[in-house]
C-alpha cells in the first residue's frame, strides 16, 4: 500500500518530531491572529473558546495525513473539505480561496522555519519536497492558483502576507486567549519562539524583536533536546491538557 508521503521523506522527519511540530504551531498561532479571514474561526466559536485546541487540531490533522497511506490521507483531506463546506453553509457565505491558501502556506513556511531553527538548514531539494507534499494536499482540496514549485511559491507567499495579514480587532483578543490558556510563563516562551520564527509582515505587524538571551538558550536546547534532562524540562513546560497529544506526534 502506497503512503501519501514517502517513508524516508524529510517531511516525515520534520512532522515526526514533536518539538518541531510545536514550533510550527507557535508560528501559525501568531499568523492566525493577523489573518483577514480569522472571523471565520470566530464564527464557529471554537477559536476564542479554545484557541490552542483549534490551532492544534489543524496541525494534528496535517500530521495524520503525512503519516497515512494514500487512500486514508485522501479521505482525511476530503473530510476536512466537507467540514469547511458545512461551516460555509451555516454562515451562508463562501470561505475565500485565498484564505485556504493562507493556511496551507503557513504550514509550508513554518515547517521549514521550525526545522531550521531546531536542527539544520534544508537543501533546495528538501524545501521542494516540503512544498510538494502540501501542494498535493491543497490540490486534493480543490484549491486554485497554487504555484507549481517552491521557487515560484516564494513570491506568492510574500504577496499573501502583504495582502491578507492585518492587525485587526481579533488580534489582541487572540493573544489574550493564548495567555489565559497557557499561563504567564508558557505564554512568554510562546512569544519568544514566535519572534524567532516570524518574518516579513508578521514580524512587522506584531512588532516582534527576538531576544538575544532566548536565542542563545534555544540554540543550546537544540543541541541537547534529545537528552533525558531536556525531555524533563519539556514535560514541565507543556500544557498538561495536551501532553498525550503532543507525545503522540513523535514518530
Amino acid at each position: 500500500m502506497s503512503t501519501f508521503v514517502q517513508q524516508d521523506s524529510i517531511v516525515r522527519r520534520i512532522w515526526g518530531d514533536s518539538d518541531v511540530v510545536l514550533f510550527i504551531f507557535a508560528g501559525s498561532a501568531a499568523e492566525f491572529a493577523l489573518n483577514k479571514a480569522v472571523d471565520w474561526l470566530y464564527f464557529t466559536g471554537k477559536l476564542p473558546s479554545d484557541p490552542l485546541g483549534r490551532l492544534f487540531s489543524t496541525v494534528a490533522y496535517a500530521h495524520r495525513i503525512i503519516f497515512a497511506d494514500t487512500d486514508t490521507a485522501h479521505k482525511a483531506i476530503d473530510a476536512m473539505a466537507a467540514i469547511h463546506g458545512a461551516v460555509e453553509q451555516n454562515r451562508g457565505a463562501k470561505i475565500p480561496d485565498w484564505a485556504y491558501r493562507d493556511v496551507l502556506y503557513m504550514l509550508i513556511d513554518y515547517s521549514i522555519a521550525a526545522y531550521e531553527v531546531l536542527e539544520r538548514k534544508l537543501t533546495g531539494d528538501e524545501k521542494e519536497e516540503v512544498y510538494n507534499v502540501f501542494f498535493r494536499m491543497g490540490s486534493r482540496m480543490g484549491l486554485k492558483e497554487l504555484p507549481p514549485t517552491y521557487e515560484t511559491w516564494l513570491p506568492d507567499r510574500h504577496a499573501h502576507m502583504r495582502e491578507d495579514l492585518v492587525y485587526n480587532q481579533y488580534t489582541p483578543d487572540l493573544f489574550l486567549q493564548y495567555k489565559k490558556h497557557l499561563g504567564v510563563v508558557r505564554y512568554h516562551i510562546l512569544l519568544q519562539v514566535q519572534a524567532i520564527l516570524a518574518h516579513g509582515q508578521v514580524a512587522r505587524l506584531l512588532k516582534f524583536k527576538p531576544g538575544k538571551a532566548f536565542g542563545v538558550l534555544l540554540s543550546t536546547y537544540g543541541k541537547i533536546r534529545h537528552l533525558v534532562i531536556a525531555r524533563w524540562a519539556r514535560a514541565l513546560l507543556l500544557p498538561p491538557a495536551y501532553k498525550d497529544q503532543i507525545a503522540a506526534l513523535n514518530k
